[in-house]
C-alpha cells in the first residue's frame, strides 16, 4: 500500500490540475441553462420551446461534430497558416494520453458557448433544420479555423493577438455570427411597419430573462477565472499560476457590474427610465468587455471596461434595429459582438494593462478584423446557401401561429392559450385575452 508521502508528486499535481479543469468545464457547461432561460425570457409564449429546443440541439449535435470534425479542421487552420506541419487529424480518437480528451471538453464547452449565442438572434422565425445545418457548419468549420488562427497556434497566435479567455474569439465571433445571420433571415413580420419605424415586440418573461442572466455571470467565473488557474505546479510543491487569479476575479466582478450601470445610465438618458433588460444585456456586456482582457487590465480598467459595455449595449442595440434594419431579438450583437470587439482592442492600448504586457494595438486591429471577416463571410455563405434553397424561413402562417405549434407540435403554456385547449381533461376552456371564460 502506497502511503500518501510516498505518492508521486507529478501525479498528485496532474490529479488536481484536471479536477479542477473539469470543474470550471463543468461551471461552464451550465451556462447553456443560462442562454436558455435569457432567450426563452426574451421571445413570445409561442416561440418558447422553440428556443429551448434549438438551445439543447446546438450543444447535442454541436458537440459530437466539434468532436469528429472540428478538432481536425482547427490543426489544418494552425498548421498552414502558423507554418507547422505533420499535425495528425484523428489523434482525437486514439491521443497518446486520455488526458487529451480532458482538455479536449474544455475547449468544447467554450466552442458550444459561441454557437448558441447565434439562435438568439434568430429567434421566432427561422426553420429548426436550418439552424441544425448552420449548427453543424459552425461546430465543424467556422468556429475551429477561428481558434486554429488563435489558441491553436496559427496566424494570429504567431502576431500575437492576445484573447484571455474568448471574449472576440468565442463571444465576438457568436455575435457577428448572430448579426449575419439575423441579416440574411430578415426581419419578424411585424417588426417593422411600411414607413420605416420600428415595433417594439417585448419578450414574454422577464424573471427567466434575469434568471438566465444571474446564471450566465455565474457560469463566467469558470470562462474567466477557470482559465486563470492551475493549482498546483508540476512538482506539486506550490501553488502554479494563482498569483494572478485574483486579478481575474476581480476584473471579471468589477466589469460585470460597471456593466450593469453603464447600461442603466445609458437607459436613463435614452427613454428616461432604467430598462431591466437593458440592465441584464448590460451586465453581460460588461463581462465580454473583460473576458479577452482581464488577465492583463488593471482594477480601474475593469471598471472602465464595464461602463463602455454597458452603455454601448444600449446606442448600438438602437444602432442595428433602426439604422441597420436588422431585427436581432435577442441582442446578441451589442451583447456579444461590438463588445467582444471593443474589449479585444482597447487592451491594446497600455494605459488600461499592467507592466509589461506587451499587446499591441495594431495586431489586436488586424486579429479582429479577420476574425470578423472570416466570420461574416462563412455564416453569409451557409445562410445565403440555406436562403437559396428555400430552407431558411418558415411560412407566414407558421410564424404567426408560432415556432412552437409548427415545428414542434407543442404549446408552452397550454392553459393561457388557445379557447380550445383543455388541460384538466374537461371541456373547460380559458380564455386569457379579455374574452369571456366558457365551461361545461
Amino acid at each position: 500500500m502506497t502511503i500518501p508521502l510516498q505518492a508521486d508528486p507529478g501525479a498528485i499535481a496532474t490529479g488536481v490540475n484536471y479536477s479542477w479543469v473539469l470543474t470550471v468545464t463543468f461551471l461552464i457547461f451550465f451556462m447553456h441553462a443560462g442562454f436558455a432561460m435569457l432567450e426563452a425570457g426574451q421571445v413570445r409564449s409561442k416561440n418558447v420551446a422553440n428556443q429551448l429546443t434549438k438551445n439543447m440541439l446546438t450543444w447535442s449535435v454541436g458537440v459530437i461534430v466539434f468532436f469528429l470534425v472540428g478538432v481536425a479542421v482547427e490543426a489544418i487552420a494552425a498548421g498552414v497558416t502558423g507554418g507547422g506541419g505533420g499535425y495528425d487529424l484523428t489523434a482525437i480518437f486514439s491521443p497518446a494520453s486520455t488526458l487529451a480528451w480532458v482538455d479536449w471538453l474544455f475547449g468544447a464547452v467554450f466552442a458550444m458557448t459561441a454557437a448558441t449565442i447565434v439562435s438568439g438572434a434568430v429567434a421566432g422565425r427561422m426553420k429548426l433544420r436550418a439552424y441544425v445545418s448552420y449548427t453543424v457548419m459552425l461546430a465543424a468549420v467556422i468556429y475551429p479555423v477561428v481558434t486554429g488562427l488563435t489558441w491553436a497556434g496559427g496566424y494570429l497566435s504567431a502576431l500575437g493577438f492576445a484573447d484571455f479567455a474568448g471574449g472576440m474569439i468565442v463571444h465576438g465571433m457568436g455575435g457577428i455570427a448572430g448579426l449575419t445571420a439575423a441579416w440574411v433571415v430578415g426581419p419578424r413580420l411585424d417588426k417593422y411597419n411600411d414607413d420605416g419605424s420600428v415595433n417594439v415586440i417585448p419578450g414574454h418573461s422577464i424573471t427567466f430573462a434575469v434568471l438566465g442572466t444571474l446564471i450566465l455571470a455565474f457560469g463566467w467565473y469558470g470562462f474567466n477565472v477557470g482559465t486563470a488557474a492551475s493549482p498546483l505546479t508540476g512538482d506539486a510543491s506550490g501553488l502554479a499560476s494563482f498569483e494572478y487569479v485574483g486579478r481575474v476575479a476581480l476584473t471579471t466582478t468589477l466589469g460585470m457590474a460597471a456593466g450593469a450601470i453603464g447600461a442603466s445610465a445609458a437607459s436613463i438618458a435614452k427613454t428616461g427610465k432604467v430598462d431591466t433588460l437593458f440592465v441584464a444585456n448590460g451586465l453581460l456586456a460588461g463581462l465580454v468587455m473583460v473576458t479577452a482582457n482581464t488577465d492583463i487590465i488593471t482594477w480601474w480598467a475593469g471598471i472602465v471596461f464595464g461602463l463602455i459595455g454597458g452603455i454601448q449595449l444600449v446606442y448600438v442595440f438602437g444602432w442595428v434595429e433602426k439604422y441597420l434594419k436588422i431585427d436581432d431579438v435577442c441582442a446578441v450583437f451589442p451583447v456579444h459582438g461590438s463588445a467582444g470587439a471593443l474589449g479585444a482592442i482597447l487592451v491594446g492600448i497600455p494605459v488600461f494593462t499592467v507592466a509589461g504586457a506587451g499587446v499591441s494595438l495594431t495586431v489586436q486591429v488586424i486579429g479582429v478584423a479577420l476574425i470578423a471577416g472570416w466570420t461574416i463571410a462563412a455564416t453569409a455563405v451557409v445562410f445565403g446557401v440555406l436562403k437559396a434553397l428555400g430552407q431558411i424561413r418558415v411560412s407566414a402562417a407558421h410564424e404567426i401561429e408560432g415556432l412552437d405549434m409548427s415545428e414542434h407540435g407543442v404549446d408552452t403554456y397550454p392553459e393561457f392559450g388557445r379557447p380550445e385547449t383543455v388541460t384538466d381533461g374537461g371541456q373547460y376552456s380559458a380564455q386569457t385575452d379579455g374574452g369571456i371564460e366558457e365551461g361545461s
